[in-house]
């Protein structure tokens, strides 16, 4: 495939950057028309690839784009996912590019979507249109591409249950994760599920002077940081009760072969800018984002934030809530726990409000899977490293619905790298990456 991507690079990047172009922000209801118009441009890219059928689907939400290629009605069926939303670009003063003005240079591309997901999506589009043009294509192909996964996939496993023999399929072949670094290429087993919530603390009726209500009346974003504090112990446990019930501790073996992934922490410590980690104690920081569940707050505001002084004792706190899960433990009975347990902190001077806005399970897949040996042999013949199994500390929520729904395991082969900074300004996806993770997807094909 190496020539057939020498000779079709430039419209490869021009098609591409006509996805990035689009911001097609999930998370921005003023943004709904974006959506539509980038799933539209899929459909386009799709049927020149060589789908027999690709049309965009509406749900309760975003719509779905779906294409499939039948060869054979007894071969086996590849579906590929992905997602074509992207993250909000702000603090936009950060980016040193438009973020959806994509550029490329330093090696990589650069802007939002470049990887997570629109990069990744489309290498599987080129090894789609590679096996397709040289009639090397021996499998059924469907795709499903999708408009939420940034903000929860709220719409999809409706839909997904509503055309489940539509979706019938042998894997769900994924391209959203990361792997352990340019030198030891990796295949993730796991992913962690997600239970999100926004909280809200309320004091007084209205915003109070500070001089004369002050040391009076509580003030509600002290009080929240109190309670935020509380949630975790000393030795990085979370305090809400029932949150461990349902975790599985891995055994020492199965430890120890996760701990086959090198990793360097004082090279991690480098890379982040920080002078020492922190987590759960006993565990290593692999560990920590793998295996472990975890509790953050994603972001905190209340009162005055503007520039200069307003002295003012807010009527109300709030505070974003992220708690990673691992498999076994249920997102929705998480969220109750964890609303249980805030409300039950609460001090009788303020009002509390729990309000959930994302959730979805993990999933562990099968290593000795006929998908992941096939996987994993294209892999090592492009990067010339055998992949080493991992387990992802992030979430793709929708997944573990459409295992259950569909029956079908998904396959986690993602090439981005922590240095593609998703989620954040300055996005990019090394070209090598992006390149060497077409050639590995065509090379799955003729392996499995």
């Amino acid at each position: 495939m190496k020539q057939y991507i020498e000779k079709n690079k430039d419209r490869f990047f021009e098609e591409l950057f006509s996805l990035m172009r689009i911001p097609s922000i999930s998370a921005k209801k003023d943004h709904k028309p974006h959506m539509l118009k980038c799933a539209k441009k899929l459909v386009e890219l799709l049927k020149k690839a060589g789908a027999d059928q690709a049309d965009v689907y509406p749900t309760s939400g975003n719509p779905v784009v779906f294409g499939q290629k039948i060869i054979n009605p007894k071969a086996k069926t590849v579906m590929v996912y992905g997602h074509y939303d992207v993250q909000p670009a702000e603090p936009l003063e950060k980016w040193k590019s438009d973020p959806f003005e994509p550029e490329i240079h330093d090696g990589a591309i650069w802007g939002r979507g470049a990887n997570d997901d629109k990069g990744q999506l489309f290498m599987h589009l080129k090894a789609f249109e590679y096996l397709v043009k040289t009639k090397q294509l021996k499998h059924n192909v469907k795709f499903i591409f999708e408009g939420e996964e940034e903000i929860g996939s709220p719409s999809l496993p409706a839909w997904v249950k509503k055309n489940k023999k539509m979706l019938a399929s042998d894997v769900i072949l994924v391209s959203d994760t990361t792997m352990i670094s340019e030198k030891v290429p990796s295949i993730n087993c796991g992913m962690r599920g997600l239970a999100y919530l926004e909280v809200t603390v309320t004091g007084p009726n209205k915003d109070l002077h500070s001089g004369h209500y002050g040391g009076a009346v509580a003030n509600p974003i002290n009080v929240l940081c109190d309670m935020i504090a509380s949630l975790i112990d000393k030795n990085g446990k979370v305090k809400v009760k029932g949150f461990y019930d349902d975790v599985v501790n891995l055994s020492k073996a199965d430890r120890a072969q996760l701990a086959r992934a090198p990793f360097n922490l004082n090279e991690y410590k480098k890379f982040l800018d920080i002078n020492e980690v922190k987590g759960e104690k006993g565990y290593t920081t692999l560990e920590r984002t793998g295996i472990r569940p975890c509790l953050d707050v994603c972001g905190i505001w209340g009162g005055y934030t503007g520039e200069g002084a307003k002295t003012v004792l807010p009527s109300t706190a709030h505070a974003k809530i992220s708690m990673r899960l691992v498999p076994n433990q249920d997102s929705a009975t998480i969220t109750k726990l964890f609303a249980q347990h805030f409300k039950a902190i609460a001090p009788k001077y303020v009002k509390v409000k729990v309000e959930p806005k994302e959730g979805g399970n993990g999933f562990l897949i099968p290593i000795t899977s006929d998908a992941f040996k096939a996987a994993s042999k294209a892999i090592a013949e492009v990067f010339g490293t055998e992949p080493v199994p991992s387990r992802g500390g992030g979430s793709i929520a929708v997944l573990a619905d459409m295992q259950k729904i569909l029956g079908t395991d998904p396959l986690l082969m993602g090439f981005g790298l922590e240095r593609d900074t998703i989620h954040s300004p300055n996005e990019s996806y090394l070209l090598k990456q992006f390149f060497g993770g077409m050639e590995s997807i065509a090379l799955f094909y003729k392996y499995y």
